[in-house]
């Protein structure tokens, strides 16, 4: 025989008194502290995801040769010397002939400046080497300006502006090119991009990965919001 003691925490069995534990009903958090452990969580999220997003997008570009119909390949700038492409641009260089060569685009608009004391820029000696290659000197654009990435496809889209041209196929190393099509298409250009396949420049090395990963991140975060559409912009 058992009974319940009213008003204790007391259970008689047989006589016998023993006490029974009250189970309390579980806390709940304070919604201020949901909140802010939801935040929290978001940001350690967004800490992991954004730089992966990066690197699974310059991985991605590097190794996507895209062959699309463009109205120009565009020779991203690299070195050189007196008049010579350095072995990274010729590679290159080289690159955007076969393109050319296949049809893929009629036209190869060479970009860059030149450094204190060069007697001539990136762009002009890029072209040299490409009529050199039997290329011919009419279908070859040279913008002779730009001393970085951004600079230089800004150029090239106020020249592709003026031609009416939409479409441009990127040609640099594996590494740039996801950056460079993310700043080509935050210009407005309907970017592709064919990286070279062999010669300096070409290894998908630990450090150059690491280094566009950073690169590109940086273009999302801070220097996205200062670039604005000049191909097609009414």
């Amino acid at each position: 025989m058992w009974t319940y003691e009213g008003g204790s925490d007391s259970l008689t069995v047989g006589g016998i008194s023993e006490d029974v534990g009250v189970v309390d009903e579980p806390k709940r958090r304070h919604p201020v502290r949901r909140f802010f452990g939801w935040i929290v969580g978001l940001l350690l999220v967004a800490l992991i995801a954004v730089p992966a997003a990066a690197l699974i997008n310059v991985l991605y570009a590097a190794r996507n040769d895209d062959r699309t119909v463009t109205d120009t390949s565009i020779v991203l700038g690299a070195a050189q010397f007196w008049g010579k492409p350095s072995p990274v641009l010729e590679a290159r260089l080289s690159h955007a002939a076969a393109v050319y060569n296949e049809q893929i685009t009629p036209h190869i608009t060479t970009v860059g400046g030149k450094k204190s004391g060069d007697k001539t820029t990136e762009a002009q000696a890029g072209k040299d080497w490409l009529v050199k290659q039997g290329i011919p000197r009419g279908d070859i654009t040279a913008v002779p300006t730009g001393r970085d990435t951004l600079s230089s496809l800004q150029a090239v889209a106020h020249v592709m502006q003026a031609k009416g041209w939409t479409s441009a196929t990127i040609v640099t190393d594996p590494a740039h090119t996801a950056r460079s099509l993310a700043m080509a298409r935050a210009l407005g250009i309907d970017a592709h991009g064919s990286p070279t396949q062999s010669g300096d420049g070409s290894a998908l090395t630990f450090d150059y990965v690491v280094r566009e990963t950073g690169g590109l991140l940086y273009f999302w975060l801070v220097e996205r919001r200062d670039v604005t559409q000049i191909v097609n912009a009414s």
